[in-house]
């Protein structure tokens, strides 16, 4: 792959993620701040991720797939997001934020996998190519994160003033931006002209549900669809956690994370490789309980270290939990299910999964909340550890081993 080409994809993948990242970290923190949301309509705008999810696939599958080009569909989606966010930057209360926000997810999400499929389309060896193309998504979400703590958006003043809605004029900038530098990528022409018909049951896993006749993949797709009840709780009540306890630089904290992310993903081939699927997912969901019990009893004073610590075990949360998932989930499918079973694990897990995360999320916040309007976090935060060790004990009783798989 040519340099201008790579430079191309990762600023590309730069600007996707940077434009999730400008709102979706503080997302919770600006409902409750600047709409005074309740946890369960919070819990509601966190759902549009999990509707986006279970749609993408028709999107993607029976237009992008079909009809055009994957790059000019990536443009035109990118510029009326931008539009979107202008209205969600003037929304006055929830109701007039929520229709934006779903009309926003159901567009963005499929974009996930456009720019993978662009990039796809550009490299001779993905296996080599691709994650040095993809780390710069990574790069991008910190950047988001660090610029809003910088700019003290999320700082207890800026709170007070509102500044948070100014993420939404962020992040509707990049994606105007984006919208307009999509045109100039690679052209990468839908996959129907050239092989066929869209396959609208290989799009959405329907065809890959024959794997589950498998007890052992069976055992790991319904812990996938499990963990994520747990994963909910991270991204929705995160930010207005540290925000409400008084950590300052709150998200610039948080995007910690991503750089944990980074540094787990070099880890991750060589431990995959000596301990196998079955440790290395152990190792992730242990890390989840671990993670939430650190914020249960961690504070902004002597116990700060437990609040950054369980940020920071987000990757090993993530990659070896996610990107072990999909190394297993693809090792099992062979050829003729490869793509099916990729999107059967998404559709379960980001989308099902975590919609039922968000719901649960927004109950247990809305119930752990005194008469002063303060959130009882520790008794929170216990809820998805136990969840965690459950699905754990889960796991280890029913899931054996088998022989290791060398990731791609």
């Amino acid at each position: 792959m040519k340099f201008a080409t790579k430079a191309q994809l990762s600023l590309m993948m730069f600007m996707e993620f940077f434009i999730w990242g400008a709102w979706f970290v503080t997302l919770g923190t600006f409902l409750g701040n600047n709409l005074q949301a309740k946890d369960q309509e919070i819990s509601l705008a966190f759902s549009t991720q999990s509707f986006g999810a279970i749609i993408a696939p028709f999107i993607v599958g029976l237009i992008a797939d079909r009809f055009f080009n994957a790059e000019k569909i990536l443009g035109v989606i990118h510029l009326i997001g931008a539009a979107l966010m202008y209205g969600l930057y003037q929304a006055e209360g929830f109701s007039s934020f929520f229709p934006f926000l779903l009309a926003y997810m159901i567009l963005f999400m499929p974009t996930l996998a456009l720019v993978n499929s662009i990039s796809f389309n550009q490299m001779k060896n993905p296996e080599k190519e691709f994650s040095v193309v993809r780390v710069w998504g990574t790069i991008g979400w910190i950047t988001a994160g660090f610029l809003i703590s910088f700019l003290g958006w999320d700082s207890q003043s800026g709170l007070q003033e509102g500044l948070l809605k100014f993420t939404w004029v962020m992040a509707g900038t990049l994606s105007f931006a984006l919208g307009l530098f999509s045109f100039f990528l690679p052209k990468t022409p839908p996959k129907a002209k050239s092989s066929g018909e869209f396959n609208i049951r290989e799009s959405t896993g329907v065809e890959a549900l024959s794997l589950l006749k498998d007890k052992n993949f069976a055992i790991f797709f319904l812990s996938s669809i499990l963990i994520c009840i747990p994963l909910a709780f991270y991204y929705q009540n995160t930010s207005p956690f540290l925000t409400e306890i008084g950590l300052e630089n709150s998200t610039g904290k948080m995007a910690l994370g991503q750089v944990s992310e980074v540094l787990f993903m070099l880890a991750l081939p060589i431990f995959f490789s000596r301990f196998g699927v079955k440790k290395t997912l152990i190792v992730a969901m242990a890390a989840w309980a671990i993670r939430y019990a650190l914020f249960a009893f961690g504070d902004v004073n002597e116990g700060a270290w437990m609040l950054l610590v369980g940020i920071g075990l987000h990757g090993i949360c993530y990659d070896f939990f996610f990107v072990s998932g999909q190394i297993y989930t693809d090792s099992h499918a062979g050829e003729k299910y490869k793509s099916s079973a990729q999107g059967m694990i998404t559709l379960a897990t980001y989308g099902i999964g975590m919609l039922i995360g968000f719901w649960a999320a927004g109950i247990i916040s809305n119930y752990y909340t005194d008469l002063t309007g303060h959130h009882i976090w520790k008794s929170i935060w216990l809820i998805p550890s136990g969840i965690s060790v459950l699905v754990l004990l889960f796991f280890i009783s029913l899931f054996k081993e088998e022989k290791k798989i060398s990731p791609n």
